[in-house]
């Protein structure tokens, strides 16, 4: 499957939110907001392990997305730090699939909330340096 194929699919999914994006950074930007907010759903049902399949389906395909969006040749260690939080996110939706005790997703969460912190701050400058 490649990005673009990952992306229309993705697209494919009810979000609840437009995703008519087309520019690069929109893209993970708007995968990363999912991201999150299928993580944050997934922390809730941890004391009961009641994961609701479709935010666990979502989390895979965003972190897929995201894993597969990385420029390894040009982000050098960037992109390797980036796809190993990504792994540990993978690794930790798992352990919700398979209903193990604890997979700390709030944890989980809270790392893409930061990457996702810093990616908004990111088109803030880049629009502020277009204009």
């Amino acid at each position: 499957m490649t990005f673009l194929d990952a992306r229309a699919q993705y697209r494919r999914t009810d979000t609840g939110e437009a995703l008519a994006v087309e520019s690069p950074h929109g893209i993970i930007l708007v995968t990363l907001r999912e991201l999150e907010r299928s993580l944050r759903v997934l922390a809730a049902a941890e004391a009961d392990r009641t994961y609701p399949v479709q935010h666990v389906n979502r989390a895979f395909t965003a972190i897929y997305i995201l894993q597969s969006s990385l420029d390894f040749e040009k982000g050098g260690e960037i992109s390797d730090n980036l796809f190993s939080v990504y792994e540990y996110c993978r690794l930790r939706v798992a352990e919700a699939f398979r209903r193990e005790a604890s997979p700390r997703m709030e944890e989980c969460a809270a790392h893409i909330a930061s990457l996702l912190q810093a990616w908004e701050q990111i088109g803030v400058q880049s629009r502020g340096n277009a204009a």
